[in-house]
This record gives structure tokens, C-alpha cells and sequence, in this order.
């Protein structure tokens, strides 16, 4: 008899929020095994009320959050999920190699140097580094240690935060390919940007949550498509009702 087969993550009715305050409203959300999902909206949106909710730090007001089909407030279905958060500082007193042990000691794992120096080229990040302090690292440097340490970390889901922040184009072409390279190994990846142009690269399904509420989910194209629109940007423009303002002369 076969295993039955679960979704990645299934969010069910979900709603969230902060004391009285209600931030989600019945999010619906279906997330398959080696799929690269994005969370598109605003700030304030909501998107990172259900990324704490998915990774079991936030008790939902109602709803069902499942990983692999057990319920994400079960401790051991963390250690399926890493997660980089948006604003991500490592202990300044670690060097980059000293974070990247910890990190995935979490996770019962071990890398070997090969392994850290092999991940450090792939994103053009000087492997002579991991030998020095954190607190001497510039943003961009931070967010690639972040990236790396999560990727390293071998689990099954990659929970990522704007994983663009603070890098260059050339960084940022780099950290596609690995988060495609990523998704070719079977994992899954679930990630927020506010690049739009990134997630319309990246993701196989994007999810537009606005105001609480989820109002489009389907692939970028048809996101496209349905809006009559060139740029993924533009789409997500027109689903949340933006309509932008022309200004007139200066006088």
C-alpha cells in the first residue's frame, strides 16, 4: 500500500492577528512538494503574520496550518523548515563559518569547509571571509551568509523573507539560480519580495495576499494574463485596485 501524499504546506480558513486586531481573514493557501511559492502585497499586509503562523510561532484565531500533513504547532515539524527572516542579524560575535555550524547543528547536520567555500563561490562571496566576525560584514554580505546558512541547514521547506534585500543585481542574479537549483533538488521554497520582477522569474505559483485577504493565486503568467498586463508589477497593480496617480507640472 502506498504512503498517502501530502501537500508541503496546506493553510485552511486561517485567520490570525494580534489581540483584538484580526490581520489574516480566512487565508487559503496549497503549496506542493519542490515548488518555488511567493507571497506578494504590501507592507502591512499580512504576509508575515502567516509565515509566523505556518512556522507554528503564532497561534491562529481559527484555522489549520499543515506541513507534510502534521499540524505546524507540533515542535518536530520544524525541524522540516528553515526560515530567513527579513531583517536578519547573526551574533555579532560569531564568524560567518562559526554561524553556519550553529545554524545547521539545529538541524542535526554537519558541513564540511568544501561544502561552505562551494556555497560562498556560488554567490560570489569571498570564502576567506567566513573566518572573520560578522560585525565586519557589510549588509549584502549578512544576507548571503543568511541565504547560505539556510540552504546548507537540508531541509525539506525554505521559508525566505526577502532574500533580495540588500543585494546587487549581479547578487541577485546568483541567489535565483540557487534557489532553481534549490528547487531542482526536491525541496520546496515559499518566499515574500517585494521585486516583482524576481518572484516572476522564480516562482512556479504567486499568491496576492491584500488587506488580510488573499485576492488572486495561480501562476505569474496567468496573474499576466488575467490583468491584461506586460509586468507582474503592473498586475499586482491592478488586482489590489491601484490605480496610480498622474501628476501634473511642476509650476
Amino acid at each position: 500500500m502506498s504512503e498517502p501524499v501530502f501537500l508541503a504546506v496546506k493553510v485552511s480558513a486561517l485567520r490570525a492577528g494580534y489581540g483584538r486586531k484580526e490581520v489574516l481573514h480566512g487565508i487559503d493557501l496549497s503549496v506542493d512538494v519542490s515548488q518555488t511559492y511567493g507571497l506578494i502585497g504590501l507592507n502591512g499586509a499580512g504576509k508575515t503574520t502567516l509565515v509566523k503562523t505556518v512556522l507554528g510561532l503564532k497561534e491562529p484565531i481559527s484555522g489549520d496550518v499543515a506541513v507534510f500533513g502534521r499540524s505546524s504547532r507540533n515542535a518536530d515539524v520544524r525541524l522540516d523548515v528553515a526560515y530567513l527572516p527579513e531583517r536578519f542579524d547573526p551574533p555579532w560575535f560569531l564568524s560567518g563559518g562559526e554561524f553556519i555550524d550553529f545554524a545547521v547543528s539545529l538541524y542535526g547536520r554537519q558541513v564540511s569547509r568544501e561544502d561552505k567555500t562551494r556555497f560562498c563561490e556560488a554567490l560570489s562571496l569571498d570564502a576567506a571571509v567566513l573566518s572573520q566576525r560578522v560585525q565586519t560584514y557589510s549588509k549584502g554580505m549578512r544576507q548571503k551568509l543568511g541565504l547560505i546558512a539556510t540552504v546548507l541547514t537540508g531541509c525539506k521547506i525554505l521559508i525566505l523573507d526577502e532574500p533580495m534585500s540588500g543585494l546587487d543585481p549581479l547578487a541577485r542574479s546568483l541567489v535565483k539560480s540557487m534557489l532553481i537549483d534549490v528547487r531542482q533538488e526536491g525541496r520546496t521554497i515559499l518566499l515574500s519580495s517585494h521585486i516583482l520582477s524576481d518572484m516572476d522569474e522564480i516562482c512556479d505559483f504567486v499568491s496576492v495576499v491584500h488587506q488580510g485577504d488573499c485576492l488572486f493565486t495561480g501562476t505569474p503568467a496567468a496573474m499576466r494574463e488575467s490583468t491584461g498586463e506586460e509586468s507582474l508589477e503592473k498586475a499586482f497593480l491592478n488586482v489590489i485596485g491601484h490605480v496610480p496617480r498622474v501628476l501634473g507640472k511642476v509650476a
